[in-house]
């Protein structure tokens, strides 16, 4: 999509650090510049006021992406698109079969109303709920990852969904103050809301993580 609108040499192209290092690869490949702006906490998108403020006169292009089956706010990036002159590019997910979709959101509403101890989704408009992701408070990493290797340990299937945010990884290391990013990277744990998963199975996951979340102190 850069290539085909021209985009090359000498442009900046404003993208996500949370997530998908192919797009910033595929805005170096086209010999443009990626410059990663900050998230919306809640919906993990692009948050339109950081893409602004990440702009400069040499930006071409913003690639918005759609994370974990929820929207991000393209009215406003549309919006800012149209007031710079810029192009706004998306990135969707791959789409599942709407039966599957309304199992995801069943089970996802389950979890909603049983957890404790870690903070769930803001389901929102539209969500598909492609990753069930929570937030387990504490100090960052070390408290999220002993919970994740805890529930592992009681046969969840978890996964942390962002490891390093690309802005981190040598290759594309920046100097830039992106907080939402880096607290999400450090937080964030993506639980199973699979459409194979049985009733007990979700009782299994609710039990491991709201014995483990009582022991954690809210941060939030």
């Amino acid at each position: 999509m850069l290539r085909v609108a021209g985009i090359g040499l000498g442009d900046e192209v404003v993208v996500p650090a949370f997530g998908n290092v192919e797009l910033a690869e595929t805005a170096t490949l086209v010999g443009a510049m990626p410059v990663f702006a900050d998230i919306d906490p809640t919906t993990y998108c692009l948050d339109a006021s950081a893409v602004e403020a990440a702009m400069t006169p040499r930006t071409a292009a913003v690639v918005v992406v759609h994370r974990f089956g929820r929207p991000a706010d393209l009215t406003s990036l549309h919006a800012l698109g149209q007031r710079h002159g810029v192009l706004v590019l998306e990135q969707g997910e791959s789409e599942a079969p709407y039966d599957e979709i309304a199992q995801r959101r069943e089970r996802a509403s389950y979890l909603d109303a049983k957890l404790r101890g870690v903070r769930t989704p803001d389901g929102g408009d539209g969500h598909t709920y492609q990753n069930y992701v929570v937030r387990v408070p504490g100090n960052g990493r070390p408290d999220r990852d002993a919970f994740a290797r805890a529930l592992r340990a009681k046969g969840v299937d978890c996964r942390v969904p962002v490891k390093t945010p690309v802005h981190r990884l040598p290759e594309f290391r920046r100097c830039v103050s992106l907080p939402e990013t880096e607290r999400a990277a450090d937080e964030t744990l993506a639980l199973p809301v699979d459409a194979t998963l049985t009733k007990r199975d979700m009782q299994r996951i609710v039990s491991a993580c709201n014995a483990l979340g009582g022991l954690l102190q809210p941060a939030f």
